[in-house]
């Protein structure tokens, strides 16, 4: 992957305004990444340790992470938390897992015990209290598992209690409608792979250009580029910020990439203050 198709890493700042936020949490700052697939093809070491030092820079309180570390083989795990233990934050790492976290039987162990030997705390289906009470942090377990069931861990919350729900896969913004969620934290999307500049992610165009090409072109186009419909439904949340009905969604590029790759597409570092509202 080179920055000349994708674009340079970029930090995205944003502010999120959160209904009874307590004052002491008031400019509560955190960084995002997600989707590193590192497997030695799609992320090299040197945007890795960029990202590290760009998030390390911004002095967060919390740093989340939002799935899919490896593409297949969790192997790489080893040594990308290798490099992940040199993040520094006040109150400490938060991740959850992607679908490709969990794509092999013992992958989901291998990945979550990785992250545990360097203090980096591994959410499924949990609630954590790392600023305390007063702004619990879910991290669910990912929406193609057997084990996404929210509603046993949202029940848990007072409707009155703001919170952060770390999901990996933005579709489940449509489930989680039915309980407050002051901001969840997605990925998966890779912004949408392909980018047309001005006009957006190529996904929102794809089908009806499919349709003007000749068969056999199409045939070969849809075998490239992969059928997007298989990877989320609700395409219009490839990136960045979003209302989900009363709650908000935000959606980080990731650093890595998966097929069909990225173009004009460039990988994210997310900074996120929370302010009251």
């Amino acid at each position: 992957m080179h920055w000349l198709f994708t674009g340079h890493l970029r930090v995205d700042k944003l502010t999120v305004k959160i209904t009874d936020l307590p004052v002491s949490l008031e400019g509560l700052k955190l960084v995002q990444l997600s989707d590193f697939h590192y497997d030695g093809l799609r992320l090299s070491d040197e945007m890795l340790e960029e990202a590290i030092a760009l998030t390390n820079e911004a002095e967060p309180d919390v740093v989340v992470l939002t799935g899919d570390y490896v593409t297949d083989d969790p192997t790489p795990i080893h040594k990308l938390t290798q490099r992940l233990k040199y993040l520094e934050s006040r109150y400490g790492v938060y991740a959850i897992l992607g679908n490709h976290d969990i794509h092999y039987s013992h992958s989901k162990a291998e990945v979550t015990d990785a992250f545990t030997n360097i203090g980096v705390n591994v959410l499924w289906n949990e609630i954590a209290y790392p600023v305390g009470t007063e702004l619990p942090f879910i991290g669910l377990a990912d929406y193609w598992s057997r084990e996404f069931q929210p509603a046993p861990i949202m029940n848990q919350l007072d409707s009155t209690t703001p919170r952060i729900v770390l999901s990996h896969n933005p579709d489940t913004a449509k489930i989680l409608q039915q309980w407050r969620v002051d901001l969840q934290l997605s990925g998966h999307t890779h912004g949408g792979h392909i980018v047309i500049p001005g006009i957006g992610p190529l996904v929102f165009h794809y089908k009806k250009l499919l349709k003007k090409l000749p068969k056999k072109l199409r045939s070969w186009v849809s075998f490239f580029l992969g059928d997007f419909s298989t990877v989320v439904r609700y395409w219009e949340w490839a990136q960045g910020f979003h209302k989900v009905g009363s709650n908000q969604l935000y959606i980080n590029r990731g650093l890595g990439t998966y097929r069909p790759g990225r173009l004009f597409c460039p990988p994210e570092v997310t900074v996120i203050t929370l302010l009251r509202e």
